[in-house]
């Protein structure tokens, strides 16, 4: 019998804990989007994640000395 007069409190704290974690998460946004994750992995990336001015430069291919001259 004794034990529960400690027990009880400790469950009291643990759902108030678990309750304002909760309501923290909705107001920081956490469930805002719950589709768009799964809608993402379903769309096709075309669009390469390095943008073209910091690739590397491509190597082309220089003539030989002799095709230069005419």
């Amino acid at each position: 019998m004794s034990s529960l007069y400690m027990l009880i409190p400790v469950a009291v704290l643990l759902i108030a804990a678990a309750i304002g974690l909760f309501i923290w998460s909705v107001r920081s946004g956490q469930f805002e989007d719950l589709e768009g994750p799964a809608h993402r992995i379903l769309m096709d990336d075309d669009d390469p994640l390095i943008p073209p001015e910091a690739r590397l430069p491509e190597k082309r291919e220089v003539p030989p000395a002799d095709d230069r001259r005419p």
